[in-house]
C-alpha cells in the first residue's frame, strides 16, 4: 500500500517546483524588460524572450493547477 505521507511530500515537492517555474518565468521576463528597456516580445529581435518565458509560465501554471491541494472528501 502506498505511503500517504510520502505521497503528500511528493505532491508538495512537485507543487514547489511548478511554483518556482512560474516565478522564474515571470522574473526572467521582468529582468529582460528592465535590462533592454522594452516590454514587447513579438518583434523579430525580441522573440527569444517569448520562447524562453512563455513555456516556463505555462508549465508553471499547469503544474500548479494539477498539484494543488485537493479538498477533503466528506
Amino acid at each position: 500500500m502506498a505511503d500517504p505521507e510520502g505521497a503528500e511530500f511528493q505532491r508538495k515537492a512537485a507543487f514547489a517546483f511548478y511554483a518556482l517555474l512560474l516565478v522564474g518565468g515571470i522574473a526572467v521576463y521582468w529582468i529582460w524588460g528592465m535590462l533592454y528597456g522594452t516590454w514587447y516580445p513579438f518583434t523579430k529581435g525580441n522573440i527569444a524572450i517569448y520562447v524562453v518565458c512563455m513555456p516556463m509560465v505555462a508549465f508553471g501554471l499547469i503544474g500548479l493547477l494539477l498539484y494543488r491541494k485537493k479538498p477533503k472528501a466528506q
